[in-house]
């Protein structure tokens, strides 16, 4: 499978040299540090940590199991795949989150011939979805469906299909109270709520036929579940993710029928946080397609104005954020409704302001002349500025803030410092920064004082396996028609050595049995190995965070040779380096044991410490390191 494919449908790749990078889909990141190997079939997150291949990726990015992901793929990529029968009890064996995925889908498809076989269904649901002017294949896109004004028609279907209570209250599609047993979402049309990946995870529904003498809320969602975390699920998304990519902006809405009236307009690239409060968790999920937002508001200013932690959020997250406002009493549903396609899509293209302006103009109508209030309104929109993480984006932002409010940049400015200051103060109570530089690790050619061997000898114990991985099949000599390659002259030059860090020692004795098979030291075999601690190892050595850029040589007209021109010395480098560090281990071992040992141990100790001092200061010489005697 391409995991180029495979990633590219969850976050916007870009070409990075022989690479493919992107924002992290993990971490809310400002600059890329996601990358994707095609070559090798990887990807690497420097951010998170998390690397793999296509079905890691997948299970990282959706929360899925891997049977779930290997059945997302497959799908995907039509590949068949048996499946025996199951019973009941192997069904109940099953882990939570898989027999949720099995309700749910179950649950789907019986919504949806509700609504197009029964009677009820079409009288009532489908009625009202034709009514809203929902196309066929629009409610087949989203799998909308209709439950039955009945107490227990589903659980009572459920059941005969071999679903358990348990299964199907787990699901949040039944309530059990009072030893009573009654369907969740009776009488209502049905919004199946998807994942990134297409499955359903919930379902929101709406009440049509209202009964004065109860007081049912007129929409329903199912309880959070194993599968249905509401903060972090954006509804639409599934069905507008490849076309918000393709625009490069998001519209977001608020309810169920906005996102869907839009696609039924033609614009797809829309999503709804379901009346919700917007989350961190969804502003990722925005992330992963685009960085331009366009908020579309209902006409209701008080609304409006409770929504405003939303802009925050998104700004937070370092997004563009953009806003259209509809009339009052105006939502998108119901102004697609009046206006028609092709005159609703030029509203929205001529109604869209940056935030600033639509903020500006909306709080300073309430001011009418009054300095506090207006002061206040200043400082709500710089406070807004200040979420910004660009530093040129403040800069530009509170130049048009300037001028929008006829107050001095200076004075915005200072009070835009005297924020961030003052959070800057916040997030460091109580804990001390760190330095960047304790995080790197000195050259070789750096003067260090090694105190730790052991440590040294795993880096270079590192390096030697990150060159086997990469380039240990490639052929480096030829001589006489035989070939050797960069594992033959490894092995060769350094027989003497033995892998002591557990994880190399581990991936290098799995190299030797593959070589003395005549198998290929291909990642694809150590990444079928069931050990995470060897799969985050191999992903690490095999993902390049930095390339050089194509432009280095014409631009600064400077020679910069690849690492893969100068393997084979490279490899010797190291090799000497391998050696030199093992020695300098084994010479402090022997000073050790020179301070205890008995009288008759003292002249071999010494001779052996003499050997190994002569062996460093030949392997100095080469390599160009000093030692001391």
């Amino acid at each position: 499978m391409d995991i180029v494919e495979v990633v590219g449908d969850f976050v916007n790749l870009k070409k990075s040299g022989s690479s493919l990078k992107a924002l992290s889909p993990f971490t809310s990141e400002k600059t890329p540090s996601f990358y994707v190997v095609p070559s090798k079939g990887i990807f690497k997150c420097f951010s998170s940590g998390k690397g793999g291949d296509a079905i890691t990726f997948v299970m990282e990015v959706d929360g899925l199991s891997y049977i779930e992901a290997l059945k997302y793929l497959a799908e995907k990529y039509n590949i068949a795949i048996e499946e025996e029968v199951q019973t009941d009890e192997i069904q109940e064996a099953q882990n939570l989150r898989e027999s949720l995925f099995i309700v749910l889908k179950y649950a789907t498809d019986y919504f949806q011939d509700l609504l197009h076989s029964h009677k009820e269904g079409k009288s009532i649901g489908l009625t009202y979805f034709n009514e809203r002017g929902f196309s066929d294949e629009i409610i087949e896109s989203f799998n909308l469906g209709y439950s039955l004004n009945v107490w227990d028609h589903f659980y009572q279907e459920g059941i005969k299909k071999g679903f358990t209570k348990e299964n199907l209250e787990a699901a949040g599609l039944i309530v059990s109270k009072e030893k009573k047993v009654y369907d969740r979402f009776r009488g209502r049309v049905i919004f199946p709520i998807h994942n990134v990946t297409g499955k359903t995870i919930a379902f929101g529904a709406r009440i049509l036929v209202s009964d004065s003498s109860k007081n049912h809320p007129k929409y329903l969602n199912s309880p959070e579940s194993e599968l249905y975390k509401k903060s972090r699920v954006l509804y639409g998304l599934f069905q507008s993710k490849q076309q918000i990519r393709q625009e490069d902006n998001c519209y977001l809405v608020e309810g169920y029928t906005d996102v869907i009236s839009m696609h039924q307009a033609g614009i797809k690239n829309v999503v709804s946080s379901s009346g919700t409060a917007l989350t961190e968790d969804q502003v990722k999920l925005i992330k992963r397609y685009t960085q331009n937002v366009t908020i579309l508001y209902d006409g209701d200013a008080p609304g409006i104005r409770a929504s405003f932690r939303g802009i925050d959020i998104l700004l937070e997250g370092g997004l563009n954020v953009r806003a259209v406002t509809f009339p009052d009493g105006e939502d998108p549903d119901s102004y697609s409704n009046k206006l028609g396609a092709t005159a609703y899509v030029h509203f929205l293209t001529e109604g869209v302001v940056d935030f600033i302006k639509f903020k500006t103009a909306l709080l300073m109508d309430g001011v009418k002349g009054d300095p506090i209030k207006k002061a206040e309104v200043v400082r709500d929109i710089v406070e807004s500025i200040s979420k910004i993480n660009d530093a040129i984006k403040r800069s530009v932002y509170l130049k048009e803030c300037s001028d929008l409010l006829q107050i001095s940049e200076e004075i915005l400015i200072a009070e835009h410092n005297k924020i961030l200051i003052t959070k800057k103060r916040s997030n460091q109570k109580g804990s001390q920064d760190l330095e960047e530089s304790a995080l790197l690790i000195p050259l070789e050619s750096e003067e260090i004082e090694v105190t730790d061997y052991s440590m040294i000898i795993a880096y270079q114990e590192k390096e030697s396996i990150r060159l086997l991985l990469n380039y240990g099949d490639e052929i480096i000599q030829k001589l006489d028609d035989k070939e050797t390659t960069l594992w033959d002259y490894f092995i060769s030059e350094s027989e003497d050595i033995e892998f002591t860090h557990p994880i190399y020692n581990k991936i290098f004795t799995a190299m030797i049995q593959r070589n003395d098979e005549n198998l290929p030291l291909n990642i694809e075999y150590f990444l079928s190995i069931e050990d995470s601690e060897i799969h985050k190892t191999i992903i690490e050595l095999c993902a390049p965070k930095y390339e050089i850029s194509k432009f280095w040589k014409k631009k600064y007209h400077i020679e910069v040779p690849l690492e893969e021109d100068l393997i084979k010395d490279h490899t010797y480098s190291n090799i000497l380096r391998f050696k030199f560090r093992v020695i300098q281990h084994l010479i402090e071992v022997q000073n050790e044991k020179l301070k205890t040992a008995l009288e008759g141990e003292v002249d071999n100790l010494l001779e052996e410490i003499s050997e190994l001092k002569h062996t460093e200061m030949e392997i100095a010489k080469i390599i160009g390191n000093v030692t001391v005697k």
